[in-house]
């Protein structure tokens, strides 16, 4: 399955410490500091002499665009003590990957090079990231290190199960750089949707008309991803009904996978009393076929095919009509009269905000990668955004 991308907004401008230790894993290190850079973060990287066995530092100078970072007594510009102006810029710490022996030193409060004292010194948050031998993961000291570390405050993405560098299979792998970045970005995002619970609708659905075919349209459901992705980063609980696509779901949002209007209608409406957010970005299909053949439509002597078509529940409608108060955002996605048909599907459905989106509009559609849209608040107020990633 493909992996959906969006602008890392939450990493941009942010100064991003990464250690690097001393394992066959620390190649992926290099790719990491490249999508942080991607990003916009500006990142500085301390290897510890052992991860120089396994990857040179001028991989991560010509990545990172800045001098790599190895000895505990080297001073910085300003005559600044390294360690301490490392800790005091970083907004995030990461140590990807995270050594049994750099785990056991930070556990033990042991500052004794340059990384273990820059983590010592720093108040940004921390992430760990383990890797290694399945065996060492689960020994029992190991595992009362890592334990003792998160009641200590420091965050940890765990080693996933894979082929390890020994020959093993087991858990000990590191998570890819694209996962690490997702959790980089999870933990500097702000948390003002503490408390709140939020329902997205993505995608598309399926109607079926025989056991191969069925109607559906051309959502890639990559704008509800999104929606539901920044939703959980910045502290909701999220919950994601969505069509079928190809698509990774976000970390930290459940999942629930329908197919056709009416699994939608039931999953939402279950869903929707206990939501104080509700946004609506699916592409749900207003008709199905009036019945569902039993065996594949063969091709006859006839030119032409009728079919007959009944009207799917009205999702929307239906959310409007609630009662209690919560934000609800529905979606229109127009060829002709945008702002016309927006606001008044705004005014029918009862709405707080609608997103208006031309399907003709350059950089705009269902299947690409971007989006411009316009927002219609309640209120009337319009706001118009540019060209963006979904």
């Amino acid at each position: 399955m493909a992996h959906w991308e969006t602008e890392d907004l939450m990493l941009q401008g942010k100064e991003i410490v990464l250690g690097v230790c001393g394992g066959i894993a620390a190649y992926k290190a290099a790719e990491l500091v490249r999508l942080y850079v991607k990003a916009g973060a500006k990142v500085s990287v301390i290897m510890t002499a052992a991860a120089q066995q396994f990857i040179t530092p001028l991989t991560f100078q010509t990545l990172s665009g800045r001098p790599v970072h190895s000895e505990l007594f080297s001073l910085l510009q300003e005559q600044d003590i390294g360690h301490v102006s490392l800790a005091d810029r970083a907004d995030l710490l990461v140590i990807a990957p995270a050594t049994a022996n750099l785990i056991g030193k930070l556990s033990a409060g042991i500052a004794d090079d340059l990384l273990t004292t820059t983590v010592m010194a720093c108040k940004a948050p921390v992430l760990l990231v383990p890797a290694m031998n399945s065996n060492m993961w689960q020994n029992p000291v190991c595992r009362r290190n890592v334990e003792q570390l998160k009641q200590c405050g420091y965050h940890m993405l765990e080693p996933v199960t894979g082929m390890l560098a020994c020959g093993w299979e087991g858990q000990g792998k590191m998570p890819e750089p694209q996962a690490i970045r997702d959790e980089s970005q999870r933990l500097l995002a702000p948390q003002d949707l503490a408390g709140e619970t939020v329902l997205v609708t993505a995608g598309p659905t399926r109607e079926e008309l025989d056991p191969m075919r069925f109607l559906s349209n051309h959502s890639s459901g990559k704008m509800g991803y999104a929606i539901a992705r920044a939703a959980a980063e910045r502290g909701a609980r999220v919950h994601l009904v969505a069509g079928p696509t190809a698509l990774v779901p976000p970390p930290g949002v459940e999942l629930r996978p329908v197919v056709s209007a009416r699994d939608m209608h039931a999953a939402v409406m279950a869903l929707a009393a206990d939501c104080s957010i509700i946004v609506k970005a699916a592409a749900v299909a207003d008709y199905r076929p009036c019945c569902r053949q039993a065996q594949k439509i063969k091709k006859g002597s006839e030119s032409t095919l009728a079919l007959e078509l009944q009207r799917n529940p009205d999702i929307l409608a239906e959310l409007g009509r609630l009662p209690g108060e919560r934000l609800l955002v529905g979606f229109a996605a127009e060829t002709e009269q945008l702002l016309d048909n927006a606001r008044r599907k705004l005014q029918d459905k009862n709405l707080d905000l609608i997103v208006a989106n031309d399907l003709t509009a350059e950089g705009a559609g269902f299947a690409g990668d971007t989006n411009v849209v316009r927002l219609i608040y309640r209120n009337g107020r319009v706001e118009d955004l540019p060209q963006m990633s979904k």
